[in-house]
C-alpha cells in the first residue's frame, strides 16, 4: 500500500514541479537534458504553394510526406495524456540550440515537442536559404503543422486539446498564418485546432482579409533592435487578430536582436531584409503584394514580388542568454495558462 501511494503521489507531484519551472523561465539545460533524445517521425501532409491551392488536386497541392522529432516526457501514456507543443523552424532550418534544445527542454517539463523539419521534406525543391524561400513557402510550413497537428491528435498519448503551435521567424509568420480561421478550415475541415499559438520575431508580412481566427490565445515576441520586424505593420496585425476574435500580447525586448535565443553570439549581419514586403491574403486564399500588386501564382511571380521588396542590407543577428531566459519565462507563463498549470508564485 505505501508503495502504491508513492506512485500515485509521484504521479501527481513530480509533475505538478515541472510545469512550476515552466513558468519560472529558469529551464533545464545541460547534463539535465543531454540524455532527452527525439525519435524520428513521418505523417502525411501536402505542399500547397499558396493557400488559393489547399485541396486544389495533386498538380496544385501535391501529397508530401512530412519529417520531425518527437520529444516526449517519461510519463507520457494512454492514462497519462501530455499537453504538447509544434515547433516549426525559421529560413536557416532546425538548429540545434533552438528547436532541439527546446524540444528536450519542453519533454523534461512534462510536454511533448514536435520538431517538423518542412525543408527535409521537400530537399527536392530546394537546398539553399535564397531557394528554400522562392520555393518553400510559409504556406507549405502551415500544412505540415497541421499534419503534425493531426498526427499528435492520433496519438494515445497527447492530449489533443492542449496543443500549442511555436514559430521562429519564417515558422513565427507560419504561426501567424495558422491562427486564421480560412486557413485552419481548409487544412484541418475535421476542426481539429491549435490550443495557442506563438511567434517569435516572425516578419509581419501579410494581412488576412478575412479577418477571423480561430479564438486561440496569440503571443507574438520580438526584438527591438530586429530590422526584420517592421513595428508599425506588427501592430496592425495585432489588431487584425483581435477583430478576428483571438486575445494578443506582445513583448518587445528593446535591447534584443533576430534569433536573440539562437547559438551565435552577436550581432552579426547575415542575409537579406524583407521588412518591406507586404501581402494581402484574399478569401479566396489568393496572396498579393501590396507594393507591386502582382498576384502570387508560383515560384516566378514570386520571385520577382521579393525582387521588389527585399533589401541586400539585411539584419542582425545574436544570441543573448539573458534575453533567452526572459523569453522563456513569457512563453512558459502563456503556455501554463493554456494548458491549465498552476503559475509559481516566483512568475506571478
Amino acid at each position: 500500500m505505501r508503495r502504491f501511494l508513492w506512485i500515485l503521489l509521484a504521479a501527481f507531484l513530480l509533475p505538478a514541479t515541472a510545469h512550476a519551472r515552466l513558468a519560472s523561465g529558469d529551464w533545464p539545460d545541460g547534463a539535465a537534458i543531454s540524455a532527452i533524445d527525439g525519435q524520428p517521425v513521418s505523417f502525411e501532409s501536402r505542399s500547397p504553394f499558396s493557400p488559393r491551392d489547399i485541396g486544389q488536386g495533386e498538380a496544385r497541392n501535391p501529397m508530401t510526406l512530412a519529417s520531425g522529432q518527437l520529444f516526449l516526457p517519461d510519463r507520457a501514456s494512454s492514462r497519462g495524456k501530455v499537453p504538447a507543443v509544434v515547433l516549426i523552424h525559421g529560413a536557416g532550418g532546425v538548429r540545434y540550440g533552438r528547436e532541439l534544445t527546446y524540444g528536450r527542454q519542453f519533454a523534461a517539463m512534462g510536454i511533448a515537442a514536435l520538431v517538423v523539419d518542412a525543408f527535409a521534406a521537400r530537399r527536392e525543391l530546394a537546398s539553399g536559404f535564397t531557394e528554400r524561400l522562392l520555393n518553400i513557402t510559409e504556406t507549405m510550413l502551415v500544412a505540415d503543422v497541421y499534419a503534425g497537428l493531426r498526427y499528435l491528435a492520433g496519438r494515445g498519448d497527447i492530449d489533443t486539446d492542449r496543443i500549442a503551435l511555436i514559430g521562429f521567424s519564417y515558422g513565427g509568420m507560419a504561426s501567424t498564418y495558422a491562427l486564421h480561421e480560412q486557413i485552419a478550415k481548409s487544412l484541418a475541415p475535421e476542426g481539429l485546432r491549435f490550443a495557442g499559438h506563438v511567434a517569435f520575431y516572425g516578419p509581419c508580412v501579410a494581412r488576412f482579409a478575412d479577418k477571423r481566427t480561430t479564438g486561440a490565445p496569440y503571443l507574438m515576441l520580438y526584438g527591438g533592435q530586429d530590422a526584420l520586424i517592421d513595428p508599425e505593420r506588427c501592430q496592425e496585425v495585432l489588431a487584425d487578430i483581435r477583430a478576428g476574435g483571438s486575445p494578443t500580447d506582445v513583448v518587445v525586448y528593446d535591447e534584443a536582436y533576430h534569433l536573440w535565443d539562437g547559438s551565435w553570439r552577436g550581432p552579426r549581419r547575415i542575409s537579406r531584409n524583407l521588412a518591406g514586403c507586404s501581402f494581402e491574403v484574399s478569401q479566396s486564399g489568393l496572396v498579393r503584394d501590396r507594393n507591386t500588386l502582382l498576384p502570387m501564382l508560383g515560384p516566378v511571380t514570386r520571385r520577382l514580388i521579393l525582387a521588389a521588396c527585399v533589401t541586400d542590407d539585411g539584419y542582425l543577428i545574436g544570441g543573448d542568454p539573458d534575453i533567452r531566459q526572459q523569453s522563456n519565462a513569457v512563453l512558459g507563463r502563456f503556455l501554463a495558462r493554456l494548458f491549465g498549470f498552476p503559475l509559481s508564485a516566483e512568475a506571478g
